[in-house]
């Protein structure tokens, strides 16, 4: 009994370990944001005017509205995209969909770093040389390069939660005659949304977080948040800088609170939202 003690212990500190290590360099920047001093690592004295920043200076409301604008159009483009992939492989499985799945792995864990190189010629080309000024524009790049990752993710998310969903409402609706577009709309999409909300929300934080695909497809004009920041931190990093971040943090946590109410609200347990999220 006293071995089994003294390991829960251990297990109990060595947890609390991680998640000091984890979260002390977050922890470090929000207490930061309270500093009033000219530079981030010399503390002057406490106080709220680093926060005032989002709104007096242009260049740091710029970039906050170019990433959030990113990531809500980007969210929707992805959260459409991956829905109806995560429907297909769901309902309409065949012996495309395993090619298909090999497809989203390479598309989730292939570096972003090539990513962002191969993005950047393929904008170029389609902007200059085939005429598509669309392209050229900087909030549309960013869109793209975004969605791209996030509509992978939202296809997990869905596929998972309509796995686990028995077909017979659906058959039922197609025996009373109801058209497949009937059937999507009013049984599939009800059933479904919840783990499309959460993509969707999940979307929007993983653009918020997107840096080196934004660094290298941006253009003069459309530079987020992170790239801001990158940009910033070659001439010292100023106590603004981490006040907005922990605004953004608070803004990503708000979006991820939503999705587990979504879930929870859907009767998933704290288990079955875990695996919701992970597409697992």
């Amino acid at each position: 009994m006293k071995r089994v003690a003294l390991t829960d212990i251990s297990l109990k500190i060595w947890a609390v370990i991680v998640f000091v290590f984890l979260f002390m360099p977050i922890a470090v920047i929000i207490a930061y944001s309270f500093n009033e001093g000219r530079l981030l690592v010399s503390w002057d004295q406490f106080g709220f005017g680093s926060f005032a920043a989002i709104v007096t200076k242009p260049a740091i409301t710029d970039a906050v509205l170019v990433s959030i604008q990113t990531g809500f159009v980007a969210a929707l483009i992805a959260t459409a995209l991956g829905t109806m992939a995560g429907v297909a492989l769901a309902r309409r499985a065949g012996k495309w969909a395993a090619p298909f799945l090999i497809l989203l792995v390479l598309v989730t864990v292939t570096p972003e770093i090539v990513d962002a190189v191969s993005l950047l010629p393929w904008m170029v080309f389609l902007g200059q040389d085939l005429g598509l000024s669309i392209f050229d524009n900087g909030l549309v790049r960013l869109v793209v390069g975004h969605s791209l990752f996030a509509t992978a993710v939202v296809a997990y998310i869905v596929r998972s939660r309509l796995v686990g969903i028995d077909e017979s409402l659906e058959e039922a609706a197609a025996d009373l005659y109801a058209p497949p577009f009937k059937r999507f709309t009013q049984i599939t999409l009800p059933l479904v949304m919840p783990a499309v909300l959460a993509g969707g929300l999940l979307s929007f934080t993983l653009s918020l977080d997107n840096t080196i695909v934004s660094a290298f497809v941006q253009v003069s004009g459309s530079t987020p948040w992170p790239v801001y920041v990158l940009s910033a931190v070659r001439t010292g990093l100023r106590p603004e800088i981490a006040a907005v971040s922990t605004i953004m943090l608070l803004l990503t946590l708000v979006a991820l609170g939503l999705v587990a109410y979504v879930l929870r609200r859907a009767g998933d347990s704290a288990t079955d939202i875990a695996k919701t999220v992970g597409g697992g």
